[in-house]
């Protein structure tokens, strides 16, 4: 792949924080219902709750968000709370209040904590020369 930039990887982040949120919900295992579903009619179905239904995300975004999770080592646990509340659609004043300061200051980090996973994905994507290795 060509040289990662700060837009790709929030991109990135941003797709991660989605695929995340399209994953099915975490239930405890051993519990089930032995009764029958009820079969209403379609008056008693108008005061009842609308069903959600949530489209799984492919296998090739968990691959991709399972690496982008890996990302976040690299960043100070300030910068990965940032990156994750901004690819999550907080707004900057959320983000603002969470962290106690300013809204530019916010956004120079963010950007710093972009940069700082592209240079390392950068970096692990350049080819090591043998006349570097001896």
């Amino acid at each position: 792949m060509a040289e990662w930039t700060s837009e790709q990887v929030a991109e990135r982040f941003q797709e991660a924080a989605l695929t995340a949120h399209r994953l099915p919900p975490v239930r405890v295992q051993g519990y089930f219902n032995t009764w029958p579903a009820i079969l209403r009619q379609p008056w008693e179905t108008f005061s009842g709750d609308d069903a959600l239904y949530r489209f799984p995300p492919d296998p090739a975004a968990i691959d991709r968000m399972e690496e982008t999770m890996g990302w976040v080592l690299w960043l100070a646990e300030e910068d990965r709370h940032l990156v994750w509340m901004r690819a999550d659609g907080y707004r900057w004043r959320d983000i603002c209040r969470r962290f106690g300061c300013d809204r530019t200051t916010a956004w120079r980090r963010w950007q710093r904590a972009l940069l700082t996973v592209a240079v390392q994905l950068n970096a692990a994507s350049t080819p090591i020369k043998e006349s570097e290795i001896s």
